[in-house]
């Protein structure tokens, strides 16, 4: 089942509230409109850019109904630690998958990831683990911010090298679901992170030339810490 109906199945509806990720696509807060309860957004932690567990502590209420944590570029929330807080709180916590890959091809992304952590320069590479599937090879472009990402990404572009912004805007930040609420790891992920190619059918020649385009650019950046 689906988000939705996972949450009408709860019996979580009207004047209930329910605690999402504003890093991310809209789907998961539509779900929650469409039940006729309210999304609120948590902050991420900054390594997995999943929701953190003391955010989602920090914004609960006594009409939070439900957590719904997100899978994101491979990456899992504290699952366990989610489950504790729901259990002490009677909170419903849900977990929302990313799209499925064959043993070998997520075998062959985290072969990837590890020659490209092990070789880039000037970028942060994504804080790899057992279970990170590498859904996307996310990292951070450090400096001042969009500006710098963004220029770094275009001239990646421009030298044959596939890379986007993995999410532009947080949800927080749209029209459709504004808030007024300081979500600082979010809205420094948006403004910083830039997923680089990791496809199970990369050849290491594809490799060499994200990591020399990537490493070309390093010096022109200024530290993030």
């Amino acid at each position: 089942m689906g988000t939705e109906a996972l949450l009408r199945a709860a019996g979580v509806g009207s004047g209930d509230e329910v605690v999402v990720p504003a890093y991310g696509s809209a789907a998961v807060a539509e779900a929650v409109v469409s039940v006729g309860a309210m999304p609120v957004f948590a902050d991420i932690d900054p390594a997995t850019y999943c929701l953190s567990v003391d955010a989602v502590d920090a914004v609960r209420t006594e009409r939070t109904a439900a957590v719904v944590a997100v899978r994101r570029f491979g990456n899992q929330a504290a699952m366990p630690q989610m489950h504790a807080l729901g259990q002490r709180h009677g909170m419903l916590v849900l977990e929302e998958g990313e799209q499925g890959a064959t043993y070998d091809d997520v075998a062959r992304r985290r072969t990837h990831a590890a020659y490209l952590t092990a070789r880039l320069n000037g970028v942060h590479p994504p804080v790899g683990g057992e279970s990170h599937s590498y859904q996307q090879y996310v990292v951070r472009v450090p400096g001042n911010g969009r500006p710098d990402r963004d220029a770094f990404a275009r001239v990646l572009r421009a030298k044959g090298v596939d890379c986007r912004v993995p999410v532009k805007t947080p949800l927080h930040r749209t029209p459709q679901f504004w808030r007024d609420v300081d979500l600082p790891e979010t809205e420094r992920a948006a403004d910083e992170t830039l997923a680089l190619p990791v496809d199970a059918w990369l050849s290491r020649r594809d490799l060499q030339r994200i990591v020399s385009a990537c490493n070309a650019l390093g010096g022109l950046l200024q530290p993030a810490f």
